[in-house]
Formats: C-alpha cells, sequence, structure tokens
C-alpha cells in the first residue's frame, strides 16, 4: 500500500486503544491498522499549509511568510494571555480571532511525563490531551474566553509545570498522579477573574495509546536531515510514530512536509 500527501496532524478518535488517524487530499490511513508493519517515509518537497507552496517550513506548518502573515499563526496561539478579541482589537485578522477566541475554553491538568498546566478550546477536548500523549488528565477551569484561560494558565505555572518531557513521554516513564488532589491544590492560584469557573466536582479522564513496544532511548527522525526512513513501527503516542529501532517521527512537528508513505 502506498499513500502519498502533505503531513498534517494526525487526527484521533477516542477509544481502548485510541485511534489514529492520516487525512491526505483523496484518502485516509487508520494508522492502528499497521502497527507491526514496515512503514517507509520518503520526503518529496514541502508544501505551505496556507499558501501550499514548495518553500522551506519555517514553523507550525507554514512557510515563514505565512507564519509571520496568516492569523492561524498569531502570537496569541502559543500564548492565550495575548488574545484581545474580547476587547474587540485585532491582532492579524478581527474576524478569525473572534471566532476562535471568543468560545469556551478550558484549563487543564495533563500527565504526559510530569503534571503540566495547559489550554485547550473546549471543543478539543480530550484531543488536545491526546496529541500530548497524556495518559491521565482532567479540567480544572472553563471559561468563555480564550483571555482568561491564558491569564489562569500563567498565574498557575508559578506553582507547575507548562512543558511535556516528550523523551519521558514516549519511553512511558511516567508515574499516576492524583490529579483531583492537584486540582484543588492549585485552586487557591487561580486569578479572581476566573475564579468562578473553577470545576469543582469532576474526575481525570484516563487514555490508552495504541503502543507494542516503548523505546528504550528514543532516536528522533528529521526529514531534512534523513528523507527517507524505513522501520517496523511499533507504537503511536501523541503525535509521533514509535518504531522498532527507538526512532520516533513527529507527524505534527513535520506538518507542511509532502510525503510518501509505502507500507510493507
Amino acid at each position: 500500500m502506498q499513500y502519498e500527501g502533505v503531513l498534517r496532524k494526525m487526527q484521533t478518535e477516542p477509544g481502548d486503544p485510541i485511534q489514529y488517524f492520516m487525512l491526505f487530499e483523496n484518502d485516509f490511513l487508520n494508522v492502528n491498522q499497521i502497527l507491526d508493519k514496515t512503514l517507509q517515509i520518503d520526503f518529496i518537497k514541502y508544501q505551505c499549509l496556507n499558501c501550499g507552496q514548495d518553500r522551506p517550513i519555517y514553523r507550525q506548518g507554514f512557510c515563514k511568510t505565512c507564519f509571520y502573515e496568516t492569523p492561524a499563526a498569531g502570537d496569541w496561539i502559543m500564548k492565550p494571555e495575548l488574545s484581545t478579541a474580547h476587547l474587540d482589537q485585532e491582532d492579524r485578522d478581527l474576524e478569525y480571532e473572534k471566532k476562535a477566541q471568543l468560545q469556551p475554553h478550558i484549563v487543564y491538568l495533563a500527565n504526559s511525563s510530569n503534571i503540566k498546566v495547559g489550554v485547550t478550546r473546549k471543543s478539543q477536548v480530550p484531543t488536545r490531551w491526546i496529541d500530548q500523549g497524556a495518559h491521565e488528565a482532567i479540567e480544572i477551569v472553563e471559561v468563555p474566553n480564550r483571555y482568561l484561560a491564558g491569564i489562569t494558565e500563567v498565574a498557575l505555572k508559578d506553582h507547575i509545570a507548562d512543558k511535556t518531557n516528550w523523551r519521558k513521554m514516549l519511553t512511558n516513564d511516567v508515574e499516576d498522579e492524583d490529579l483531583v488532589e492537584w486540582r484543588n491544590k492549585l485552586r487557591t492560584y487561580i486569578p479572581e477573574e476566573a475564579q468562578e469557573y473553577f470545576i469543582a466536582s469532576n474526575s481525570e479522564t484516563n487514555l490508552n495509546f495504541p503502543v507494542l513496544q516503548y523505546p528504550k532511548k528514543v532516536k528522533s527522525l528529521n526529514l531534512d536531515k534523513t528523507p527517507s526512513y524505513k522501520g517496523v513501527l511499533k507504537g503511536i503516542k501523541g503525535q509521533y510514530f514509535i518504531f522498532e529501532d527507538n526512532t520516533v517521527f513527529n507527524v505534527r512537528g513535520s506538518e507542511g512536509y509532502y510525503v510518501s508513505l509505502t507500507i510493507a
């Protein structure tokens, strides 16, 4: 079997285990079905997710020009506290920003390699947790816009991590934590503007990833340095492929790369 197209973040469906799908222009692949099979990845060209041109990818699947111009890459995406649509102030495209920012957002705790705090649109739960490779997660605040979620995250970052150690996540070097206890412990640090949105009674969500074998020590595949790679696929966690030889490939980190996938 062979598939060809531009890489985008894998789509997921909650399940036991989670189901992963790669969507191409005229086809799709259920990645779970190729576990334990040999997969060859060949890099063909770049294809910016915004302009579609064959230009080197700069960040987030965009060429450098588009990264600094498209509203889909505004600073408020990585730093929600910079959101201004609730003030009717434009960053790059107010209509786009209102649609994205003025909707319910969740501040959550997720345990991928350690407990971290994060922000996502309510509609992206549990997708965001799956993408981060979290084996357990819990919502702690639900607010009406991205700005309130952002300032809550900033306040909590003084007391808990906001980054995932992706190497620990991929080697499954993780411990279970009592996220309800953590949620209650952090409540006092939530900003006054967001206190009324605290979620006082819910339970954590547990997630099971389709992994047959975890790597002992990860080797990251970079298509710019290694444009052709072949290996036996042993698992999918977060947005990563895990191969038998300890190679891992970040699909989301390679968005905008046009590739050929050959399955044997």
